[in-house]
């Protein structure tokens, strides 16, 4: 049960990830301009929620792992001028990350009546995803405090099988030890991801398991090699409720025309 001094109001977020920006503000995947597509998603953001508690932005936030990346990031999501939480994927270096935004980095976050806890998947010159013994009890210590706050968990690879068998290799290969983790703590309501470039939404023994588009190009569903979608890209809001309700939905930058160039350098 929630600890009744905890706010009964709805704690209302907002996921990006997968933004791949470069240092040069002209810098492309398959023809497609990164900086300009997550413009495209943030003013998509700013229409539709007039309300946001927390921003998370779950990896791969850059391209190249450069300084410039990240600033450019961070002033294009400053406009929003809410908490906000980063955590690095595949593409980042999560040291530059914190030197230039040590207070984005931050593992734990309670608001209202829910506690966000951002565990770093990445793996050092690798793209699959391993969760380190430290991140592990980070998550113990985080759930074990939680203190009738229910939780959302975070991190950039995906950890179940999402019917893509070109990425299954790279995702989070001790996944099973996440989950099972997770399986102990009912107040887990949610795990919540990106990597994957597409959207997934499913509940497996009262967890709801999810991801998000990229705020760049898109990955194609159900997809045995590697194969890109011209779905526009997009964004995640959540509605946290007091009584542990996930409500939830993705949308899409839909003023964007995606113009892929498949004879440009690869992903």
């Amino acid at each position: 049960m929630p600890h009744p001094d905890l706010s009964q109001a709805p704690v209302h977020v907002v996921q990006l990830t997968d933004a791949h920006l470069f240092a040069d503000p002209a810098g492309t995947l398959l023809g497609l301009n990164t900086r300009d597509s997550l413009r495209h998603v943030i003013a998509q953001v700013r229409r539709e929620q007039p309300r946001i508690d927390l921003l998370l932005c779950t990896g791969d936030l850059s391209q190249d792992a450069s300084e410039a990346s990240y600033k450019a990031f961070r002033g294009l999501t400053a406009e929003f001028a809410v908490p906000t939480r980063w955590l690095p994927g595949n593409h980042d270096e999560a040291q530059v990350m914190a030197n230039i935004a040590p207070e984005l980095v931050q593992a734990v976050t309670d608001v209202g009546a829910w506690r966000v806890v951002m565990l770093n998947s990445a793996v050092v010159g690798a793209t699959h995803g391993w969760l380190e013994q430290d991140q592990l009890q980070v998550l113990e210590q985080a759930l074990a405090s939680a203190e009738g706050r229910y939780c959302l968990v975070c991190c950039h690879h995906q950890p179940v099988d999402i019917g893509c068998a070109w990425i299954a290799p790279i995702g989070l290969r001790n996944a099973d030890e996440l989950l099972q983790r997770l399986q102990g703590y009912p107040q887990v309501k949610a795990l919540l991801w990106g990597h994957i470039h597409q959207e997934w939404d499913e509940v497996r023994g009262g967890l709801r398991l999810l991801a998000t588009p990229s705020t760049c190009i898109q990955f194609a569903a159900r997809s045995e090699d590697f194969k890109v979608s011209e779905e526009q890209p997009g964004y995640r809001w959540l509605r946290l409720h007091a009584d542990g309700r996930v409500e939830t939905g993705v949308e899409r930058a839909k003023d964007f025309e995606v113009k892929l160039d498949f004879n440009s350098a690869g992903y």
